[in-house]
Parts: C-alpha cells; sequence; structure tokens
C-alpha cells in the first residue's frame, strides 16, 4: 500500500508528481472515499485517488499517512449537494453547524451566521483550516447580535473537496488545529479530453428542504496547444430551511421557521497557458454573492406590551467575495529543484448585516453591520527527487508562505446602545500578517514511508487607534510571536492488502483582532466586553494510528486519534460583575487550560457482487469524539455525538439505486457542560437519539443525460443536531423550532456537452 521507491520513481510532473501506474487496483464501490451525504454507488476505479492536500502536490490519498476524505465530482453531483452543509452529512466527526434564522436586533444570534463553518473531531470555527485552490478564504466572525459564517464557496464549480482530519498540514499551516478543507476548483482539462477543443456541462436542479432552484453551466476551450479557458456560473435562489415545528404565530412563540429569501451567484474563470513543456500558468477569477432577506416574525413581543417591545423586525444580510491569483508551475530539472511554484493571490471579502426593528413607542433601531478582509498571499514551492538506493527515494518539499489581511469592522444605524454614537468599530482596523518556512522530506524506504516535516510561523497583529471610536479605557493593542510546528508520518505496507499509518502533528494558532481588542459596553443593561491584550496564542498535539485494508471484497479505514489542546480561546467569557450599577458583568476572551479530546471512526464497504446485471454493496461509516476541559473536568460542548452510516446500493449499466440509514446518538447530560452554555437553573437541552432514513438514485438516460433523485427523510422523522441547539434551555417552550427537515424531495437533470 505504501508507495515503493521504484514507483515512487515512475511519478511524472503534472502540477507536482503524479502517478503512472499502481501495484494494485481498488476494487471496493465505495474505495477508501466517503461519499457526500447520498452519492450513489459507483463502479470501482481503475486508479488510486489522487490528492494535494497531503504534500502540496498530487499523490495516491492512500500514501498519506492521515484519514483524508475526499468527495469528488461524480459524488458531488449525485448527491445533489448544494452547499457545505449537504457536503459532510455523511463523514464521520465532520459537521457544519446551522441554527434556524431566529435572531433579533441585538439579543439572540440565532441562525445569524448561515451556514456558519465546520466542526472536525469537535473543534470548529476558525480553527479549520478552509482553502480554495489552496489559498485561504475568510474567517468567520462574532461579535454581540452580529455573526458572519464561512460559507462562501459554490459547490457547483468544484471538481473535489479534500478533508485532513488533525493538525496534519505543516505545509498548508499550522493554525488549522482542527483540521483543514480544501475545496479544488474546476480546471479547462476535466471537458476537454480526448483532444476536444471545446466541451461543458448544464445542470438544473431544485432542493426540496428549502425550495431551492438553480442552475449552472460550464463552459471550456482550447485555442491551440498552448491556451486553454473556462468559463462557469451559477444562479440560485431558496427560501427558509423547513422543520418540524408546527406553530406558526407571530412572535416569540413560533416554531416554523421565518419566512427568508436567498439569493446566489457565483463566476469563475480560468485562463491556462503553456508557453512551453517545462511552464504552466493558471490565471483564476472568482466571484461569490450570497444575500438573504428575513421577515423575523419570532422577534416579534407578545403581549403584553412594554414601550420597548418589538411590533416587527426584518433583515438581510450579504456576503460577497471575489478572488484573483496566478499560480506558476517551472519545471527546472536543477540541482536544487526539479520544480518550482509561486502563487500571487488577492481577496477582498465583504459580509454586511441590515436590521430593522419597529417598537412600540420607543424609538424604532436600526443596525447596519459590516465585516471586511482584504488579503494578499504569496507562495513559494519547490520539490527535488532523490535516489539514495536501490530500495530508498526521497522527495524534499521546501518553501515559504505571505500572508497580510488587513481587517475592519464598521457598526452604524439608528438609535445606538445607551452612551455610545454611530457609526462605532468594535475593534480598530488591524492589519494581520504571517510569515512562515516549512519543510517536508518524503523518505520511502521499500515498504516503509517516513514523512517528517517541520513548520516555521511569525505572525504580527498590527491595530491602528485611528477612527476607533469606542470609549475603551485600555487602548489597542498589537501583537506578534512565532513557533515551530513539527510533523511526523509514518506508513507501513505490511502486505498488498494490509497497512498501517501513524502520524505525530502539532498546530499553532495566534489570536485575531476581534479576540485581543473587542471593545462594548451597555450602560443600561450593566455588562460590557473588554480587551485583552494578554492573550497567548492556541496550541495542540494530535497523534492518530490507523489501519487500511484493500481486498477484492472489502476496503477498511480505521483509526484512533487523541489531541492535546492548550490555551485555547474562549470568546466572551464571563470573567467578572455582578451586573448592577457600579459593578457590570464582564466578558472577556480568555485563554482556557487545557483539553483534551480523543475518539475513533471507521468506513468499511463490501461488494457483494453481481446481481441481476448490476452490482451490490453496502457501506458503512462510524465516528465518535469525546472531549474534555482539563481545567473544570467539564465536557466540551463543540463534541458531536456519534453518528453511524449504514447503506445497500445496487448500480446497473443505466440506472442505479441506494438507500441509506444514519443513525444519530442522543446527546446525554452527563456529555454537556450545561453551565457553560445556559445561564443556571436553567438545563441545557439534550438531542434524543434517532435514525433518518434516506434513498437516492440516478438515471443514465443517455451517454451525456442523467437525472438524480433523492427523497431526503423518507420517514418524515423528527430529530435535531446537536450543533444547531447549543444554547438552547431544555424548558425553552420553542425547541421544536431547532428541529431539522422533513421530508423533501431533491431533483437535478445533468448534462454534458
Amino acid at each position: 500500500m505504501a508507495l515503493t521507491a521504484s514507483s515512487f520513481l515512475s511519478i511524472e510532473h503534472a502540477r507536482g508528481y503524479k502517478l503512472r501506474a499502481l501495484p494494485w487496483l481498488l476494487t471496493g464501490l465505495w474505495g477508501t472515499v466517503v461519499t457526500a451525504p447520498y452519492a450513489v454507488a459507483q463502479n470501482a476505479p481503475t486508479l488510486k485517488e489522487t490528492i494535494v492536500s497531503g504534500s502540496r502536490a498530487e499523490q495516491s490519498k492512500d500514501d498519506v499517512p492521515a484519514t483524508v476524505e475526499v468527495i469528488n465530482s461524480k459524488q458531488l453531483e449525485t448527491g445533489q449537494v448544494g452547499d457545505i452543509r449537504d457536503l459532510v452529512q455523511g463523514i464521520p466527526n465532520v459537521s457544519v453547524q446551522r441554527a434556524p434564522a431566529r435572531f433579533t436586533l441585538a439579543g439572540s444570534s440565532a441562525g445569524r451566521a448561515g451556514n456558519a463553518g465546520f466542526n472536525i473531531r469537535g473543534l470548529d470555527s476558525n480553527r479549520v483550516l478552509i482553502l480554495v485552490d489552496g489559498l485561504r478564504t475568510p474567517r468567520s466572525y462574532a461579535f454581540g447580535a452580529a455573526a458572519f459564517g464561512r460559507d462562501t464557496v459554490d459547490v457547483t464549480q468544484l471538481k473535489r473537496v479534500e478533508i485532513i482530519k488533525g493538525p496534519a498540514s505543516a505545509l498548508y499551516g499550522s493554525d488549522g488545529l482542527a483540521g483543514m478543507v480544501n475545496f479544488i476548483t474546476l480546471q479547462p482539462e476535466d471537458y476537454l479530453a480526448n483532444s476536444r477543443t471545446l466541451g461543458g456541462r448544464a445542470t438544473a436542479g431544485y432542493s426540496g428542504d428549502d425550495k431551492g432552484q438553480n442552475i449552472s453551466g460550464t463552459i471550456a476551450g482550447q485555442a491551440n496547444e498552448s491556451v486553454q479557458w473556462l468559463l462557469s456560473a451559477r444562479a440560485g435562489r431558496a427560501m427558509e430551511l423547513d422543520n418540524e415545528g408546527t406553530n406558526d404565530i407571530a412572535n416569540a412563540d413560533r416554531t416554523t421557521p421565518n419566512p427568508q429569501k436567498d439569493r446566489s451567484l457565483s463566476l469563475l474563470g480560468k485562463l491556462v497557458l503553456r508557453p512551453s513543456s517545462a511552464q504552466k500558468h493558471t490565471i483564476a477569477l472568482e466571484h461569490i454573492d450570497k444575500k438573504s432577506s428575513y421577515e423575523l416574525l419570532s422577534a416579534r413581543a407578545k403581549p403584553p406590551l412594554a414601550a420597548t417591545s418589538t411590533l416587527s423586525a426584518d433583515a438581510f444580510t450579504t456576503a460577497e467575495r471575489d478572488r484573483l491569483s496566478w499560480e506558476a508551475y517551472y519545471k527546472l530539472g536543477a540541482g536544487l529543484a526539479d520544480n518550482l511554484q509561486t502563487t500571487v493571490s488577492v481577496q477582498r471579502t465583504k459580509a454586511r448585516e441590515y436590521t430593522t426593528e419597529d417598537r412600540n413607542t420607543a424609538a424604532d433601531r436600526v443596525r447596519d453591520v459590516t465585516y471586511a478582509e482584504k488579503t494578499l498571499q504569496l507562495g513559494l514551492q519547490a520539490d527535488k527527487l532523490m535516489r539514495m538506493g536501490a530500495n530508498t527515494v526521497q522527495k524534499i518539499t521546501y518553501g515559504m508562505d505571505y500572508v497580510a489581511t488587513k481587517v475592519n469592522n464598521l457598526n452604524t444605524g439608528i438609535t445606538p446602545p445607551a452612551g455610545e454614537t454611530f457609526p462605532l468599530k468594535r475593534f480598530p482596523d488591524t492589519k494581520e500578517t504571517s510569515t512562515a518556512l516549512y519543510l517536508q522530506n518524503e523518505i520511502v524506504l521499500g515498504s516503509l514511508s517516513v514523512i517528517p516535516a517541520v513548520r516555521w510561523d511569525h505572525f504580527s497583529i498590527n491595530a491602528s487607534q485611528a477612527g476607533f471610536s469606542p470609549p475603551s479605557a485600555t487602548p489597542a493593542a498589537s501583537l506578534s510571536g512565532s513557533a515551530v510546528s513539527p510533523k511526523l508520518g509514518v506508513l507501513y505496507n505490511a502486505t498488498p492488502q494490509w497497512a498501517v499509518f501513524g502520524n505525530y502533528a502539532t498546530g499553532f494558532k495566534a489570536p485575531n483582532a476581534g479576540q485581543i481588542n473587542a471593545f462594548f459596553e451597555n450602560f443600561t443593561s450593566f455588562y460590557k466586553t473588554i480587551p485583552n491584550p494578554n492573550l497567548k496564542p492556541e496550541k495542540s498535539g494530535n497523534l492518530e494510528l490507523g489501519v487500511r485494508a484493500r481486498m477484492d471484497a472489502l476496503t477498511l479505514d480505521a483509526a484512533v486519534f487523541k489531541s492535546r489542546y492548550k490555551n485555547l480561546i474562549e470568546e466572551s467569557s464571563n470573567v467578572g460583575g455582578a451586573g448592577v450599577p457600579g459593578n457590570p458583568t464582564i466578558f472577556q476572551s480568555i485563554n482556557l487550560g487545557k483539553a483534551t479530546i480523543n475518539g475513533f471512526e471507521m468506513k468499511v464497504n463490501y461488494q457483494w457482487g453481481s446481481f441481476a446485471g448490476g452490482k451490490l454493496s453496502t457501506p458503512l461509516v462510524y465516528g465518535q469524539a469525546k472531549g474534555t476541559d482539563n481545567t473544570s473536568n467539564q465536557p466540551l460542548n463543540s463534541i458531536d455525538p456519534a453518528k453511524l452510516g449504514v447503506g445497500i446500493g445496487y448500480e446497473s449499466p443505466a440506472w442505479d439505486v441506494r438507500l441509506d440509514a444514519t443513525r444519530y446518538s442522543g446527546k446525554s447530560d452527563g456529555d454537556i457542560n450545561s453551565p457553560g452554555l445556559v445561564t443556571a437553573p436553567a438545563k441545557q437541552f439534550s438531542t434524543p437519539a434517532a435514525t433518518v432514513l434516506n434513498i437516492s438514485g440516478q438515471w443514465r438516460i443517455s451517454k451525456d443525460l442523467r437525472l438524480n433523485l433523492a427523497v431526503m427523510n423518507l420517514t418524515d422523522k423528527k430529530y435535531w443536531n446537536w450543533n444547531s441547539v447549543r444554547g438552547i434551555s431544555s424548558a425553552s417552550p420553542v425547541v421544536d423550532a431547532y428541529t431539522q427537515s422533513g421530508r423533501s424531495l431533491n431533483v437535478s437533470l445533468v448534462t454534458d456537452f
């Protein structure tokens, strides 16, 4: 299973090193891949699946000594993946947080961020490194009633998604303490096989859980042997995400979803130039534009009304991301490097939330909150392949990264909080820079591969006092520092069918501008948020051991992991005060002591053979994790309950069908730090266990025309996801508002040309 010395030398240059041949073929219907939520079974591929996230060059996924999930273009299509929430529903120990949109102007933040971001093995938010084509995407931001998520990617313009679990990427960044998600966008060559000079794809789809409709099209061409191009566009619209609530009243007791309208537009353009066989240049332009409008019926007050009672509330949110990048690959064949890769990227992101509130007799209120990032990324990477003996090969990869981001926020509107005036900022405009050097050596000793790596990071956070309007008693602080993050991976090919691997990786994440310098004071409610210039970077160490099996009928992937964390940052922690005049409650971002997360996950597929002209298979996935704050000896609330998925799939030449059962374990009281989520004596709602059935299929109408159908939640099961209900009391009368969608139909039609 490990890459042998002889096969390593057969690697050729094509955006790095690409395998020509492999000693054996994958034969599992699922292979080593966890499919998109309800992707249909497919024939075994003739070659191992390649990824780039393990070593920043193409290599077999089975040659990476870590757990890597891959969702390829076929699985994205047959799974009818519409967003990042759909993307990970079938992957163990990975989820996307999405609460219902029940936020208020200056109170609850429920659902404000939409698809807030990824949770990998119990850690979420900005501790997950998210990339598009190896380039960093914007972070999430939340302060008070404002929150912006990380869903600025169009999944219809992807050829695959790669997820590394744990801080295993010394090459991309040590700040991904939980792991990394790398979205790989389409290339012209994906549509220009068999010497074609023009090709493309068109898709129309409908999702029943939010009445979503979308249409997309991609066209690629080749002007000559040196020039290829691609243009892709998608437009979509949707409504509120369905749930199992039944109370349709227009006030705080409402459990049905608030009316919502979503609009999205995405554009992707690429120009690929090959001036010679030794060069390849890719220029990419990407635009993402997402808008949502809300009628916040649940924000309306119940009688009897006070002067400040809300009569009506409405909001709209926008998120835009623009990226221009230039990647260049040079085949050098020099003494110090066989290949050289350079990257230049500029990215602009802007998120906005505009909320209006009509109050009874008190002055009406408006909040207009914006958050923006402007980022410059530069990269330089080289690699060298060396043969040290008959059975020993080394591939050395080294380089540097530079990232400079200007971060700013602005709050304006009508009727500001007592003691404040608009416009104002919750933290000062800040420039964050990071410089990193990295080195990795892949040593192949016959059937044994040893991969040591190290990364050095230096960060600098420079806050500008100019225009920082809140009257904070603590001046805005700047911060800088550095750290070394080592990594070691080992992979041993015990037999042609069995392999074992292990890796130890460390992580390092600096605090951000909002965590260091956030300030807010409410004089009438007697609470305030203060800066913390003494925050320390978060650090992690992760140990993972795993086994892989590749047999004629059975494929198996299993891993155990244990992660230790130090100085984890908890935002808006209650650090003192009584919430009374002269002694307000004080909130602050603080470093916690130590935390531990451990767990287990497994993926199995058994191929039963041919029946009635088709193939029958049974896939299974399972994942569980436990986490503890070692300082307080309390559970970590970010840990999802265990999840088991079992399916049965049948594929024939013209059609296929698959039935999936997903078992969500309950979240017991013993696994919840209730006081960390709700104020005592209230008790956090603990989600019960549930089993959800889904059935999906594809009809290949002709060679270039396919129809995908799926019925989700076939039995209309009422259930909750833990990541949607964190912070909800068990005594809340609106618990049903946080249920997941009932039975729904998804359909899409895809044609190639």
